[in-house]
């Protein structure tokens, strides 16, 4: 009974994308740069600096 009901688990539903629709980041565009690289590190450093500051704060 599993086995017949497994395969119809996994299908998706209608009107939604298939994630091998998906396209590879494109690096000529400054939108794909901004979200997918610089908004990531600028988060990582005030992440840090954050830290840093609320650790000062403690002592």
């Amino acid at each position: 009974m599993l086995n017949i009901l497994y395969p119809l688990l996994l299908q998706l539903p209608i009107g939604t994308r298939n994630p091998d629709d998906n396209s590879p980041i494109d690096l000529t565009s400054a939108f794909d740069i901004i979200v997918y690289i610089i908004l990531p590190v600028l988060m990582i450093i005030f992440y840090i600096l954050w830290r840093k500051k609320k650790k000062k704060d403690k002592n």
